[in-house]
C-alpha cells in the first residue's frame, strides 16, 4: 500500500482512518447545513477541527445533481475568499475544484492539496499538481465526474486515473470510487454496487476515501430528506471503513469520529 500525505497528514496503510470535514462556499449546496459564507469560515473550521476533522475541504460549488450551475470565475472568488479567511491558521486544507484555475488561484494561499472529483481528466490540472509537488485526492472518471457507471467501470476509470498520475509523475495520492448520482444515467442500485464492493478497489494498492455523506442513494432508500440522513450515513460509513477506507470525507464530523472511534476499538479486537 502506498501511503500519501496531505499536509502532515499520514494516510493509508497501518495509519487510523483520517477524517476530512467538508466546508461548502456554496449556497446552492444539496445540504444547506454545510454552508459556510464569508465571516463564517473561520469558525466553521475551527468547529469541524475541534470535533476532530483532520483535513478541511473547501468547495466552491455544489455537484450534487440538478445543482445550479456556477461559473468558474464565481468558484474561484468563493474558494478565494475563504482561504483568506483560513490564511495563516494553520488548518490542513484540500480545495475541492476540478478548476485549474480555480487550484492556481489557491496555491497562494499554501494549500495542502487538492480533491479533484474529474480525476486529472484535464492535462492542465496534472501538470498544475505535478509542478507544484501537492498531494491530491482523485475521483474515478474519464472524461467527466461520475461518468463511470458500476464497478468494472469504476475500477478501469481509476486505473485510467492513475495512468494520468504516472504520465505526470504525480506520487503522492488517494483514490476515491466515486460513490453518487453524478449523472442522470447513474441509479442508486450503482452506487449500493460500489459500496458493497468497496474493498476489491484495494487492489490498486492506493488509499480509498470514502465519500457518502448525506448523499441521494441512501435518502432514497430511508425515504428522507438530506437533514434526515445522518444514520444512515454513519452506518454506511461503519462498513466502508470495515471495508478497507482510509479517510472518510464527511459533513458530521463530530458524529463519525464516533464511529471510527468504535470502529478502531473492534480492529483492535480482532
Amino acid at each position: 500500500m502506498h501511503l500519501c500525505h496531505i499536509g502532515p497528514v499520514s494516510i493509508g496503510g497501518t495509519n487510523p482512518v483520517r477524517l476530512m470535514g467538508v466546508i461548502n462556499c456554496s449556497p446552492e449546496s444539496f445540504y444547506s447545513e454545510s454552508f459556510a459564507g464569508h465571516g463564517t469560515i473561520n469558525a466553521a473550521a475551527e468547529r469541524l477541527t475541534g470535533e476532530g476533522a483532520e483535513v478541511l475541504d473547501i468547495g466552491g460549488r455544489s455537484t450534487a445533481p440538478a445543482s445550479l450551475p456556477v461559473s468558474i470565475a464565481e468558484e474561484k472568488e468563493r474558494v478565494i475568499t475563504a482561504l483568506r479567511e483560513l490564511d495563516g491558521c494553520g488548518f490542513t486544507i484540500t480545495v475541492d475544484t476540478m478548476h485549474p484555475e480555480v487550484l492556481e488561484a489557491a496555491l497562494q494561499y499554501g494549500i495542502n492539496g487538492v480533491n479533484d472529483i474529474s480525476g486529472l481528466a484535464n492535462p492542465r490540472m496534472g501538470s498544475c499538481v505535478a509542478d507544484q509537488g501537492i498531494p491530491a485526492v482523485l475521483m474515478a472518471a474519464v472524461q467527466q465526474p461520475g461518468d463511470a457507471i458500476g464497478f468494472d467501470a469504476s475500477l478501469t476509470a481509476l486505473q485510467t486515473v492513475e495512468q494520468r498520475c504516472d504520465l505526470h509523475g504525480i506520487k503522492a495520492y488517494v483514490l476515491d470510487p466515486g460513490i453518487g448520482r453524478w449523472i442522470p444515467a447513474r441509479t442508486a442500485e450503482n452506487d449500493w454496487e460500489l459500496c458493497c464492493n468497496f474493498s476489491r478497489f484495494l487492489s490498486l494498492q492506493r488509499p480509498l476515501l470514502a465519500a457518502i455523506s448525506r448523499k441521494s442513494f441512501v435518502g432514497d432508500l430511508l425515504k428522507k430528506s438530506p437533514e434526515e440522513r445522518l444514520s444512515g450515513s454513519l452506518a454506511l460509513t461503519t462498513f466502508l471503513v470495515q471495508q478497507g477506507a482510509g479517510m472518510v470525507r464527511t459533513h458530521d464530523v463530530a458524529e463519525t469520529r464516533d464511529v471510527l472511534s468504535v470502529c478502531r476499538r473492534l480492529r483492535e479486537c480482532r
